[in-house]
């Protein structure tokens, strides 16, 4: 069929589908009942005759065969000798000429037939060829035969069973046609409001929920999942609404300190110093570029397609950044052994490095550092000796641009990207992030799921029910 001669509802395609298989599936039966009907009908007949001709023969042997005529609605009878003369008949054939000129076969004494004349009149026979005995005992020469028949009834003559049944099938038809287009309906009316609903909501209002109709059948839960898809998608939309107030607010002083420093020296030349001018500029160049690289990274584990992950020995990157920290507080590091994780070695040195950071800029004597296994995963525990995080704050402080007081007295050019930054990192590796309760300062702990050689043990991280969006820091 055209595309463009293609029904476009639903309802009508399963109205138009379920009406052609019932018209097929009811033509058939009628086709076979129409057939079973006429041959049962026409059997009926035939062994009627044959009974009345059979009895005919039997009462011929006590009486005249011109009056020896049973009592029955067969009642067109003949007996015809071997020459074709009309010897016996009942009333009805009086004068008539012979039902048919066939005779049954000597081996084959009765047989069944039709016999219509010219003008479409048919008449249902059965025609027995008598033996030489019962011939005898007649007192017939040779071996006549006996002709029984009837009309043909009105229901083989004429097409009323065919017009019936026809009628029958359309009537049928048109009642599963107008079922199916009622049930269809009733059952699509849902749907309908769905999309009448989901045609109401748009990106600056995705309050509206979409009716959920009762039961639990397919098309509440595709109302209910899609429900909790527009409350995360809300969740979504507000977030990066927020983060993008947060982000233009973290961008608009630099920028307008560094405005205000070019404007002054473009204004009062001769009382500015240009060499403090540029140092001063360039700092502030410096803290938007560390924040535009902190969120380059942010959207690059957001968006990137995920890196084939390779082993990375913990122990031994810990050991090396730690190491590697001079400078500040001291970093001591405490390693029980190999341990083992699959990832991306660069961004796991980037968490620990940014880990590492934040614990000597809020430590007062020391940070400790420790690497181990348990329960089938790698532990890391980053440990400084500060004020701590208060309970509160501990979620809180893995949200983008999120400083606490102490952070901005302790390090005012930073970004707040650091520790959301790390928490995307870990998350991407099926790992959790976390702050813990410790007896002093913070206790940050990094879980991520151990290998055993060069396969991934059983762990229980978060990557099972975590979403990729999730494990950045965007949507909660």
């Amino acid at each position: 069929m055209p595309r463009s001669l293609r029904p476009r509802s639903i309802r009508a395609r399963y109205t138009i589908a379920a009406t052609v298989v019932s018209l097929v599936f009811l033509t058939t039966i009628g086709g076979v009942v129409g057939i079973s009907v006429r041959n049962k009908v026409q059997a009926r007949v035939y062994a009627e005759t044959q009974r009345v001709a059979a009895e005919w023969i039997s009462a011929m042997a006590y009486g005249d065969v011109s009056r020896t005529v049973p009592k029955s609605h067969v009642n067109l009878l003949q007996v015809v000798d071997v020459h074709g003369r009309i010897v016996g008949s009942s009333a009805a054939m009086s004068g008539k000429p012979p039902l048919s000129t066939l005779r049954p076969p000597v081996d084959d004494r009765i047989e069944h037939l039709t016999q219509c004349s010219s003008a479409g009149k048919c008449v249902l026979l059965t025609a027995i060829r008598l033996s030489p005995a019962e011939a005898g005992r007649l007192r017939l020469p040779d071996s006549p035969v006996v002709y029984a028949g009837m009309r043909q009834p009105p229901i083989l003559a004429t097409h009323r069973l065919e017009l019936f049944l026809s009628a029958a099938i359309a009537l049928i038809a048109a009642l599963i046609a107008w079922t199916t287009w009622w049930a269809v309906g009733r059952t699509l009316r849902p749907v309908e409001a769905i999309r009448t609903r989901t045609a109401e909501i748009t990106l600056s209002d995705l309050s509206l929920r979409l009716p959920q109709p009762p039961g639990d059948d397919e098309i509440a839960q595709l109302a209910r999942t899609t429900n909790q898809t527009l409350v995360r998608l809300e969740a979504a939309v507000e977030q990066q609404r927020n983060f993008a107030s947060v982000v233009s607010h973290e961008l608009r002083n630099p920028v307008a300190g560094l405005h205000t420093q070019l404007e002054e020296a473009l204004l009062y030349p001769g009382d500015v110093d240009a060499h403090d001018t540029i140092q001063a500029a360039l700092s502030t160049t410096g803290r938007l570029q560390a924040i535009i690289d902190d969120l380059l990274a942010l959207a690059r584990l957001r968006t990137a397609v995920p890196e084939a992950p390779a082993p990375v020995n913990l122990g031994a990157l810990v050991e090396t950044e730690a190491a590697a920290r001079v400078r500040g507080v001291p970093v001591r590091a405490h390693i029980s052994g190999e341990v083992k994780v699959l990832g991306n070695e660069l961004q796991l040195i980037r968490a620990l490095n940014n880990l590492l950071v934040n614990a000597q800029r809020h430590a007062e004597a020391a940070v400790e550092i420790t690497v181990e296994r348990s329960d089938g995963q790698a532990v890391v525990t980053v440990t400084d000796d500060g004020d701590g995080i208060a309970p509160e704050d501990r979620e809180l402080v893995f949200e983008p641009f999120v400083r606490l007081s102490d952070g901005h007295r302790r390090d005012p050019g930073g970004s707040g990207l650091g520790l959301p930054i790390c928490r995307a990192i870990i998350s991407a590796h099926c790992g959790t992030l976390r702050i813990e309760d410790s007896p002093r300062g913070a206790r940050f702990v990094i879980r991520l799921p151990l290998i055993d050689g060069d396969r991934r043990a059983t762990a229980t991280g978060p990557c099972g029910s975590q979403t990729r969006n999730d494990a950045y820091g965007f949507v909660r």
